[in-house]
């Protein structure tokens, strides 16, 4: 391709797209008044709505009916509103689209947009006056409807209320004047109503409506409720209270405290204000009566689980007032014992002030709880407080007591292991001497020709190192961690010699064994004849692990594999 030819597609190619992008602008641009166009038709749409005939021709209907001062007054004052919503209000909101029509023909979209939002709020709020005016009106115009529906449910609800009543007179007794009073002031309101539709009062018929509907919403909730509320404050409440005076008058008899639950007062409380709900009950006012009842039966229930918490709590005070008692004497007396033993323990097992404090910590322990316990059966003998507290108190004694008590059982194994230490040292001592001693025998009953230098020496050690233990038993008073040392140092030493000897003496037989088993091969090999004769001063030298590697060396070469074979030999 020459460089005339590409200048000629890149010119190409840049014309071409230019010309989309103006394509895709005017595109654009199209939508935008489109969309624009349609926005100021449905602002035109909207305000014509606005005074069309709905609100004049409610106000006609207005008109007909006014046959007061108070309704002709009203209906002036919504044609005076109406005639501000069409003559200035109107108008205005006329202007503010003709500026959008303008802003849209000049395409000066900046203030377009800003002229359109304020189109738009400004119809938005007319439009919520004109309809605020229409409702308005319409309570006048659909009163008649809508009232004689009301009042039509409303007149069956009554119906329904008057028959529950008559069919349960007798559960009504403590408020049949008030009741049959509202009776009568329904009936009136109900005529009243019909008077007023008569008269097209319509202003005062919706105030009758209200007060119908206010008294006979009552009357309903006192016909629900006036029943419970007799029932729980003349039958289950007052029965409560004698059942549970009746039980704490008892308990109280028998030693109880039941003082903090203050029911005395309580109750007296509760009389007054069941006193208090029956006299708002005779002015047919049950707001929250029986849920205030609900809660104080709810209360007086609750009392049987306090009566059982008291019960149940001088049983357990009862059996923590034996047990701590027996418990921390039991106690006392072990680590008073030890507490008279501490300069024994300390010279015998060289203990420090630090290593027996825990006897003092425990013996000022078990006094502290010895003091509270006398304190809270004071307080019992008093009778001051409730079993409760004092079941509560017990506990956290007894809870102290446990872990003084576990404490000390600590410390009996802490200090009697010293003891068991030095017994399980002197019987080790003795079989440590028994090892040693089996060691020694050994050296004299089997004969070798001589005994290896290192067994002497880890027999000298050995020997002194069970003279160290022994020494350390004989002390007052003992260490026993340095005790512990000298044992483990004792038995290591004589298990080393031990091992020497036994080492010793299998190495030993076994070279003798491999000599005398290679002598039937000296007469025809002399390679074998030299070998067992170096393998021989070697064992006269006590170098016996020399001499079976001589001896196996020399056999090994008329006989390989001989070291297996002499192993089995040896086992056998």
């Amino acid at each position: 391709m020459t460089r005339s030819t590409f200048m000629l597609f890149a010119i190409g190619y840049y014309f071409i797209t230019m010309l989309i992008i103006v394509v895709v602008l005017l595109v654009l641009n199209r939508r935008a008044k489109k969309n624009y166009r349609n926005q100021i038709t449905e602002l035109e749409r909207e305000k014509n709505l606005i005074i069309s005939a709905s609100i004049l021709s409610e106000l006609n209907k207005v008109e007909a009916l006014v046959n007061n001062d108070d309704l002709r007054k009203q209906y002036e004052n919504w044609q005076k509103r109406f005639n501000q919503i069409k003559d200035e209000d109107i108008p205005k909101i006329t202007d503010a689209i003709n500026e959008v029509q303008l802003n849209f023909d000049e395409n000066d979209y900046k203030a377009l947009k800003v002229s359109l939002i304020k189109a738009e709020m400004d119809l938005n709020y007319l439009k919520t006056k004109a309809d605020y005016l229409l409702d308005e009106i319409r309570e006048i115009t659909l009163s008649e409807e809508k009232n004689r529906d009301k009042i039509t449910k409303l007149k069956a609800e009554y119906r329904a209320i008057v028959g529950t009543y008559n069919d349960n007179e007798t559960d009504f007794q403590k408020v049949k004047v008030p009741i049959e009073l509202q009776f009568e002031n329904v009936d009136k309101l109900f005529s009243s109503f019909e008077m007023a539709m008569d008269q097209n009062a319509y202003t005062e018929v919706g105030k009758i409506v209200k007060a119908i509907d206010t008294i006979i919403s009552n009357l309903k909730v006192v016909i629900e409720e006036t029943r419970t509320i007799c029932q729980y404050g003349e039958s289950l409440i007052p029965k409560k209270i004698e059942d549970i005076s009746s039980i704490a008058k008892k308990m109280t008899q028998d030693g109880y405290n039941l003082e903090y639950l203050n029911i005395d007062y309580n109750i007296e409380e509760a009389n007054k204000k069941i006193q208090d709900i029956f006299q708002r009950l005779n002015v047919l006012d049950v707001e929250d009566s029986i849920f205030e009842l609900k809660t104080m039966l709810d209360y007086f229930d609750s009392l049987y689980s306090d009566f059982d918490k008291e019960r149940v709590s001088r049983r357990l005070f009862d059996e923590y007032s034996r047990s701590i008692l027996i418990k921390s004497s039991k106690l006392e007396k072990i680590n008073n014992e030890l507490y008279k033993k501490i300069g024994e323990l300390k010279y015998s097992y060289d203990l420090t002030d630090d290593d027996v404090a825990v006897i003092t910590e425990i013996k000022d322990e078990l006094i502290d709880i010895r003091t509270a316990y006398e304190k809270t059966i004071n307080t019992y003998r008093n009778k001051t407080l409730a079993y409760s507290k004092l079941g509560h108190e017990m506990e956290i004694i007894n809870t102290k007591l446990l872990s003084t008590e576990e404490k000390l059982s600590v410390t009996l194994r802490n200090l009697g292991s010293l003891k068991d230490d030095e017994l399980r040292a002197r019987e080790q001592l003795d079989e440590i001497k028994e090892i040693l001693f089996q060691s020694k025998e050994k050296t004299k009953t089997i004969k070798l020709p001589l005994i290896p230098k290192n067994y002497y020496v880890e027999l000298a050690e050995a020997t002194e190192a069970i003279s160290e233990m022994v020494n350390e038993l004989d002390k007052r008073p003992i260490s026993i961690k340095t005790l512990n040392t000298r044992v483990d140092t004792a038995r290591d030493l004589v298990l080393k010699v031990y091992n020497t000897i036994n080492e010793t003496t299998k190495t030993a037989r076994m070279a003798e064994m491999a000599i005398v088993y290679g002598n039937r091969y000296r007469t025809v090999n002399k390679e074998v004849d030299f070998g067992l004769i170096k393998a021989e001063n070697a064992f006269y030298k006590g170098n016996y692990k020399n001499s079976l590697e001589q001896a196996i060396s020399a056999i090994n070469v008329v006989e390989p594999g001989i070291h297996k074979k002499l192993l089995e030999e040896y086992k056998d």
